[in-house]
This record gives C-alpha cells, structure tokens and sequence, in this order.
C-alpha cells in the first residue's frame, strides 16, 4: 500500500484544519507517495526513536511532537540534526498530528476524560468559532477531595510523582475538572471562567501557579508526558482502519522512552 492511504484515513478521522493557527502538522519529513510496510506511532521524535524505527525497517512514522518546529538554517552534523539526517539516509517519512488530535472530538483529550471519569464534557477553549471546535475539556467527576483525584491521576497514567498547585496543603473537596494535555497553562482563565475548581496540565511555570492560586483555582500537573497515550490509541485506530481496509502493513508502537524528566524519592 501507499503511505498517502493510509494518511488520507488518518485525515478523515483528524483533520489538519483543525489544528490552531501555526502549529506545524502534516508530512514533515520524505513522501507519502511511497510503499510502506511498517508504520511506527510515536510521541516524540527523538534519537531513540529513530534508531528504533531504522532497526525494525520501519517506513513511516505518526508523531504528535514535530521533529522540526523551529526553523532550521542547515543540515550540516550535530546531535540535533543527525535525528533528521537519518530519517533521510534511511528514507523514513514523518507525519506529524499535534493539536488537531487535541482538538478533535474523541481524540487526546477525550481519551484523557474517558481514562479520569469526567462526565459531561465540553471544549475548554474555542479554537475555530466557526467549526465549533476547541483545545481542553471541561466536565464534571464525583466530588472528591483534591489529593485524592491527584492520586488517581497519578495511578492512571503511572507515574512516579505528580505535582500539586496550593498553598500549606490545602485539600479541598472538587468536583469540576478541566483538562489540556501537554503545556495549557496558557488556557488557565478559560478553566477559571467556565467553573473549574481544578485545572490538570503539564509544564506549568511558577508564577502562573501563583496566579491560579490567588484567583482560586487548583491544579495538577502530571507533566507533559502523559499525552504518550497518543501511541497506543493511535496504533489502535491503525489497527481498525487496517482490518476494515485489508492493508497490508504492520503498525507498530514506539518502545522507546522519550520522557527526559524522572524523580529521586
């Protein structure tokens, strides 16, 4: 099969137009008008990553973080630019599917709900007014205490450590959620505007948690990482769209670990 086959399916499913405005998705890297056998899906793009596909023969891979995304002056060796040197060398397209499949409905971040329990969701903040669409969700959970849905977060998405926005231990009861994948402290008023007595998202810099806080809002920061769910529900969905299709390919998921933070305890 072509590799465009199988994108074509992945687009009809996630759009690019849905992604926000400039972020980078699509083809990245080589052509989809190829044959393929071996499809990888991966979070990042990474050296790890790319030794692994070039050792499993792989001819494609589905990323959500782009290898390139800020502008390049040259390809000449470094550690940064043999990443995409060898993706070349050894012919490996590079598609990339960022806030589109944050956007999307039952996509990333209905995942997130699904996996969390928060029932009655919408968009946390509109994206395009004019397909209605938007990045987060906002729902509802049973209420419970703050630590204890902190915990839960944390034994959903196995993680050794989970960080906490509040002041001297504050553990209050919450009931209304919202939730970004990835780095959306950027989306913290809307969280604040539509009710949320907590916000979970990754990367969230200090004086914005001060700022969350002195307008009494929570949070929980379970680091970036957790968008890795991206690999297995996209291979999924590979998977169905393989069956229904009669492909002849094998999609495979990234074992390689791209998350640079671990916790000493």
């Amino acid at each position: 099969m072509k590799a465009f086959d199988l994108i074509n399916q992945y687009e009809s499913f996630c759009p690019q137009n849905y992604s926000m405005s400039g972020d980078v998705v699509g083809l990245q890297i080589g052509t989809l008008d190829k044959e393929i056998k071996r499809v990888m899906i991966t979070l990042d793009v990474r050296e790890t990553t790319v030794k692994e596909a070039i050792q499993k023969n792989v001819d494609l891979i589905i990323t959500k973080h782009a290898p390139i995304f800020k502008s390049i002056k040259d390809l000449v060796s470094s550690p940064q630019s043999d990443i995409l040197l060898a993706l070349v060398k050894n012919d490996i397209a590079v598609y990339v599917s960022h806030t589109n499949i944050d956007i999307i409905d039952g996509g990333l971040n209905d995942w997130f709900c699904d996996l969390l329990e928060i029932k009655e969701t919408s968009p946390l903040s509109i994206t395009n007014q004019e397909l209605n669409i938007g990045i987060g969700r906002i729902g509802n959970v049973k209420t419970q205490t703050l630590e204890d849905f902190a915990l839960t977060v944390k034994r959903v998405f196995h993680l050794d450590a989970i960080r906490l926005v509040r002041y001297n231990q504050e553990n209050p009861s919450v009931s209304r959620v919202a939730i970004c994948g990835g780095s959306g402290d950027d989306f913290y008023k809307s969280a604040l505007e539509k009710g949320a007595d907590v916000y979970i998202t990754g990367d969230i810099y200090y004086h914005t948690a001060q700022e969350m806080l002195t307008n009494n809002l929570y949070a929980i920061d379970p680091g970036h990482h957790i968008e890795a769910l991206f690999i297995s529900k996209i291979a999924e969905k590979c998977q169905e769209w393989k069956v229904k299709h009669n492909w002849d390919v094998t999609i495979l998921e990234s074992q390689s670990d791209t998350n640079p933070f671990s916790h000493l305890v």
